[in-house]
């Protein structure tokens, strides 16, 4: 009778070093050596079945393979592309069925997901897994992939030209060592026990508990953040409105970053680069804007020159890149609850390359639908550039 616990100890120092084919002829040879009975006592020793150990035994017979080589060429189950050749191309159909002639497709308005794709495929007849698919779409190209932004909307024909405008002004001023700041709001916040995008590290299965539904109604409060970023030092001073935002919020929060911390900067400064967005409170075509900017100009002494980004590129406006997203990212996942989170998490917003925030609350009232009137207007001492003087302006102060 063989020894079946020695046979059972060489499996478990063996097994851990051997392929998938070393395994199957070391099993048929003892099988072979054990003589009858030897392909159960083996089977039981290393797990492998009857039938792949009789298949070892005739490989002991074959001509070895080459090295590297596991199985002969032509083993195991035939791919489905080869017993269905269709699939593939109706497969790539299902997907993408605009570009791929078949607009009549079932799932051209519905969620492609495998599951469906697998469902439709055998429902016509090319049977198959949702597994099977992700593995076609994979092997032709396909990924999950979603929407990014990148389309702006028409382009401006001397969208290119305003770009390089701005860049040049900005450059002369930074050279003079004269101010240069980026201004935008950032997108309204809610208050309250609501969902913020982006997680945070906390303790297993204790995330923030917030609602389920944000629908809420005009009465919940918002934040409006106005931020002013200054491209020579890398600061960022953030204006935190709580009712409208107007032309006459985006100018108090420039003058407001002015009073806390530009005239102490640039104590000598007589003119003062706005980079801004083409609309929202700070667009070329708003009058109260101009008008406001006319009264700040007044009181501090400065000339005002104004560049903004043609319609549709806020997104190349420093204080989106620069300032908004390191806010965005520093309270991820972080209800905002009440305006006081809001501005301690904007003024602890810090970056490696030096970047730190000042940050206020401003409750004052900016009433929304202020017309302002054509004789105001004309009260605007404001120079248009010749190039493109409606983006392009410099609003003096009047004579005192």
């Amino acid at each position: 009778m063989p020894d079946a616990r020695s046979l059972t100890d060489k499996v478990a120092e063996l097994w851990p070093h051997l392929d998938e084919r070393a395994r199957r002829l070391f099993a048929a040879s003892e099988a072979r050596q054990l003589g009858r009975g030897g392909i159960s006592i083996v089977s039981r020793a290393c797990g492998l079945s009857r039938v792949t150990i009789t298949k070892g035994m005739g490989e002991l017979d074959a001509p070895p393979l080459p090295p590297g080589q596991v199985r002969r060429a032509g083993a195991g189950r035939p791919m489905l592309e080869v017993g269905d050749p269709e699939l593939p191309e109706r497969l790539d159909a299902l997907v993408d069925p605009l570009s791929r002639g078949d607009p009549e497709s079932p799932l051209r308005w519905t969620s492609k997901s495998t599951r469906a794709l697998a469902a439709e495929l055998t429902a016509e007849g090319h049977v198959v897994s949702h597994a099977t698919v992700a593995q076609l779409l994979q092997s032709m190209g396909y990924s999950l992939q979603a929407t990014r932004k990148l389309q702006e909307g028409g382009d401006h024909p001397d969208r290119d030209a305003q770009f390089q405008f701005i860049n040049t002004e900005v450059r002369k001023a930074l050279a003079a060592k004269r101010p240069v700041i980026s201004v935008d709001t950032k997108k309204k916040e809610l208050l309250g026990n609501y969902q913020n995008a982006g997680r945070q590290w906390r303790k297993v299965k204790t995330p923030h508990r917030v609602q389920v539904h944000d629908f809420p109604s005009p009465t919940v409060p918002r934040a409006f953040p106005y931020g002013i970023y200054d491209l020579a030092r890398n600061t960022g001073f953030v204006n935190v409105g709580t009712d409208h935002d107007t032309g006459a919020f985006a100018v108090a929060s420039i003058r407001g970053w002015w009073r806390a911390e530009g005239r102490r900067l640039y104590p000598g400064a007589r003119t003062l680069l706005i980079t801004a967005d083409g609309g929202g409170s700070n667009g070329y075509r708003l009058r109260e804007w101009k008008l406001h900017l006319q009264a700040f100009a007044d009181a501090a002494r400065l000339a005002i020159r104004v560049c903004h980004f043609p319609p549709g590129t806020s997104k190349w406006n420093k204080v989106e890149h620069r300032l908004f997203s390191f806010i965005s990212s520093n309270w991820r996942g972080e209800p905002l609850r009440d305006y006081e989170t809001i501005v301690q998490l904007i003024a602890t917003t810090t970056t490696a390359k030096g970047l730190t925030v000042t940050c206020r609350l401003d409750r004052r009232a900016y009433p929304t639908r202020r017309r302002v009137s054509d004789a105001e207007i004309a009260t605007v001492k404001l120079r248009p550039h010749a190039f493109h003087g409606e983006w392009n302006y410099t609003i003096r102060p009047h004579p005192l």
